[in-house]
């Protein structure tokens, strides 16, 4: 991986003891760290110093001051998340040597959204420092894509928390001057909403989950509205409990108020009732508070509502008592994220403060909003349907997410789409049974052995790797329910891609039977790699079902053995057979098939290469001198003894290393060109890795097609073994084959791309179509300068070669510029390139 070199003006700048000094005051003057921390700080630079002086024009706007305070954040960063987990005493440690990641930022007047902006680049290049100092497992303590999921979790959540405070009670503004000119109303309403977020915040921290998905946390933000509702003095109200259009009713006049909320915003009501359970628990251990049945308490905030299963507590919202109570809720929370090194999630209470940033984070690792993107139509590599379904429609879809005129239009929102999500989860998937059909049954008892056990172990072993019972975490704050929450999270789970994948391994199956005319598929049914990689795609689709901001992508890749170009050979079919799948998660699976094709299938471990040297054997010197080859797949055996013997969550020695970097394990970093990860095994006999025992092909014989009818040849040959014979006939092996459906969706996805850059840059037609012929010719000619690569990076060659022979007035910088302004941008295509020094010097370079 090579660094953008330094200009020489940078480096006369880079003065060595001015920036020691600098940093040594941030950490004693501005945040009061101890001597200890002081040193391991200075250390941390000092390692890493040459890395900050090459990539100054590459951080932030390119100037030294502002890439040496993003430096000192990523380097403190660093350094309270992972030296604050090394020991296990280390959170008894002195108050002075921690710090929230709000206090480092403010310390070095930087924003939350630049921070994670930047932090993909220090992760990258500083990674084998951050290996060398404090172990192999640093990135996964370091939790640099967690938080920012979470951040950008949070970030949704508190934009639809505050917006449904509005439309359910009154605000600062002209409205308030209406009512009954109270005094002080504007200062009681701002803390009733303080309040609602502490303890929401509250239930995060003690009551849910680790796992803290976007669904739970939503219907943590509703059950707090709830208590909200039945507390807070109805002069305060922005409703009336009359209005038959907003509510349920059970009777004439009394409100189902938990039902009503449900209706509103798509929410479970038992999830919803089981979330307020924990919320008034919280109220009672936290705030000291008696709970008393609502059916037998008097208060005009109760009137009209019906109180069955509903708590109250006396003088929660009075004036004497709400102040006691904000306090205690922010000395728990204190004491909670101390010297942690966490985001101070009070922060998006307040809209003025600067240190949120401007910006989304969505277009990078996380993609949490629910809009619709730019070119979408065409933009996915494996659209097979002419027209989109119509995504999953609810009764309460329309206007009674928002307390205005029954009839107006609610705007989707992302919080709002995930929950409309969910509920198709739970409607359509969740009532099905969790062992295979009659139907399903008779198409797996009906191959030359009945493989319905085999199935239903291999499910067992895989989902359980995905979402493992045994995982342990601990527990802090008053509630003990956590760790029976994390099991009870990893249960519904499993539960619920066990029925997707059988839901549509079925619906594959009887395609299949239809066009063949017989039942017998034992070629399909009997392949470890396709059922792994069904497996893993329903698990992926309940974890993006769910958004979780600790299980992101590649973790089903990761767990199950399979590698990014195995998965992205079933993504195609998966869509094509659950037809009632949500928008939302079919364009989840455009997206996520995008980047598989933009840059992991191209990494070191990827099983795309083992196909490579059969259908392209001039390529097999160079993937072997790059040790590219996958290992092979781990055996069912092996994951499960890996399970049975694990303390926390298995992770299966996955045949492929995700995203550390862009270039991954066969990169130059710092000059250096050793891979720290495990060499791959040189391809001698490709035969013998190559062929599975079991090998797929699909026996529908009017898919038995040549390399023209792309859409369907996947079926019947991609995941049989490389070197057999296409039955589609041809002459071509079922790699070739396979490699050519996988360039082809590169070549579509690459052409999104560059008429976006050609838009942007107002350049020609002409241009448009020599940049596009030039990116397919590499690709088809050239193909091992993709070995480790971004297709960005080429796509950005591209347009400069094109145009210095065509003699446009269009620099590399101009080129880069426009990129950063693509949707998928990400610095580090552009700030890290892989290149093979070793080949470099061969060739006498």
């Amino acid at each position: 991986m090579v660094d953008m070199k330094p200009s020489a003006t940078t480096s006369s700048c880079m003065d060595g003891d001015a920036i020691d000094a600098r940093l040594t005051a941030l950490c004693k003057n501005a945040l009061s760290l101890d001597e200890k921390t002081c040193t391991e700080a200075m250390k941390l630079l000092k390692e890493t110093k040459n890395v900050l002086s090459s990539n100054v024009l590459a951080i932030g706007s390119g100037t030294l001051e502002e890439a040496e305070r993003f430096w000192f954040s990523f380097i403190l960063y660093s350094l309270n998340r992972l030296s604050e987990k090394s020991g296990e005493n280390a959170q008894q440690g002195s108050e002075g040597s921690g710090f929230t990641l709000c206090q480092l930022l403010r310390a070095t007047k930087l924003n939350i959204v630049d921070f994670f902006k930047e932090l993909p680049q220090f992760v990258i290049k500083v990674g084998p420092v951050l290996s060398s100092m404090y172990g192999e497992d640093w990135e996964s303590r370091l939790e640099a894509k967690e938080m920012q999921a979470n951040f950008v979790h949070l970030s949704l959540l508190s934009k639809s928390y505050q917006r449904a405070f509005r439309e359910l009670f009154l605000t600062s503004d002209a409205n308030i001057d209406k009512q009954q000119n109270i005094t002080g109303a504007p200062d009681f309403v701002s803390e009733y909403l303080r309040f609602g977020w502490l303890l929401f915040l509250a239930l995060r921290l003690h009551a849910f989950s680790c796992f803290r998905d976007l669904v739970t946390c939503a219907n943590g933000i509703f059950s707090v509205l709830a208590i909200l509702i039945i507390h807070v003095p109805i002069r305060f109200r922005n409703f009336k409990i009359s209005d038959s259009s907003h509510f349920v009713y059970k009777g004439d006049k009394v409100v189902d108020l938990l039902a009503s909320l449900c209706n509103m915003y798509d929410a479970s009501e038992d999830d919803l009732r089981k979330t307020m359970e924990m919320a008034n628990k919280l109220i009672e251990d936290i705030l000291k508070k008696k709970p008393c049945l609502a059916s037998v308490c008097k208060t005009e905030t109760l009137e009209n509502i019906d109180t069955d299963g509903l708590i109250y507590f006396e003088g929660l919202m009075e004036e004497q008592s709400l102040s006691s109570s904000l306090n205690m809720l922010e000395k728990d929370y204190d004491d909670a994220i101390r010297n942690k090194g966490d985001l101070d999630e009070r922060v998006f209470m307040d809209e003025e403060d600067s240190l949120l940033g401007l910006g989304s984070l969505s277009g990078g690792a996380v993609n949490a909003t629910g809009i619709k993107r730019k070119f979408e139509s065409i933009a996915s590599p494996s659209k097979t349907i002419s027209s989109q379904l119509s995504p999953h429609c609810s009764p309460a879809s329309h206007a009674n997410g928002v307390l205005g005129p029954p009839n107006a239009k609610m705007a989707a929102t992302p919080v709002s789409t995930a929950m409309t999500t969910a509920k198709w989860l739970r409607t359509v998937i969740c009532p099905l049974p969790s062992r295979p059909t009659a139907e399903l049954q008779r198409f797996l008892s009906s191959c030359d052995k009945d493989v319905t056990s085999d199935v239903i172990r291999r499910a067992s072993i895989i989902l359980e790797a995905i979402f493992p019972s045994n995982h342990e975490r601990s527990v802090t704050g008053s509630l003990q329910s956590a760790n029976l929450m994390d099991t009870i999270w990893m249960e519904q789970r499993r539960l619920e891609a066990l029925k997707l994948y059988s839901r549509v391994l079925e619906a594959m199956c009887t395609a299949e039977a239809q066009i063949l005319h017989a039942t017998n598929l034992t070629s399909l049914l009997t392949n470890e790699r396709f059922h792994r990689c069904m497996l893993a795609c329903s698990a992926e689709l309940v974890l993006a079902t769910h958004k979780t901001a600790t299980m992101l992508f590649p973790t089903v890749l990761d767990r199950t053995g399979i590698t990014a170009f195995d998965l992205s050979k079933v993504i195609e079919s998966f869509i094509r057979h659950e037809e009632s799948l949500p928008r939302e998660l079919r364009r989840h699976l455009n997206s996520l098939e995008e980047r598989l094709l933009e840059s992991m299938v191209w990494e070191k471990g990827s099983s795309m290469y083992n196909a490579l040297i059969v259908a392209r054997p001039a390529l097999s010197a160079e993937i072997n001198h790059l040790g590219l080859l996958a290992e092979p797949m781990p055996s069912l055996d092996a994951i499960e003894i890996h399970i049975n013997f694990s303390g926390g969550m298995p992770t299966v020695a996955s045949p492929q290393k995700h995203e550390t970097s862009l270039g991954n394990a066969g990169s130059t970093i710092l000059g250096q060109n050793e891979d720290v990860r495990s060499p791959k095994r040189l391809c001698t006999d490709y035969r013998s890795i190559l062929v599975e025992r079991n090998s797929f092909t699909s026996p529908v014989k009017d898919r038995l097609l040549a390399f023209g009818n792309l859409k369907k040849a996947p079926l019947q040959s991609a995941f049989a073994s490389p070197t057999r014979p296409n039955p589609g006939g041809g002459g071509e092996t079922c790699a070739e084959t396979g490699i050519n459906i996988c360039f082809s969706k590169i070549n579509k996805l690459a052409a999104v791309r560059i008429n976006g850059m050609i838009e942007r840059l107002q350049l020609s037609q002409q241009i448009r179509e020599s940049v596009y012929c030039l990116f397919q010719q590499i690709l088809s000619q050239q193909t091992s300068l993709f070995f480790n690569r971004h297709i960005d990076q080429i796509i950005l060659c591209c347009f400069y070669v094109v145009a210095k022979i065509s003699q446009l007035h269009l620099t590399f910088k101009e080129i880069i510029c426009n990129y950063r302004k693509q949707p998928q941008c990400k610095p580090e295509v552009f700030c890290n390139v892989f290149v093979d020094r070793s080949s470099a010097r061969r060739n006498g370079v």
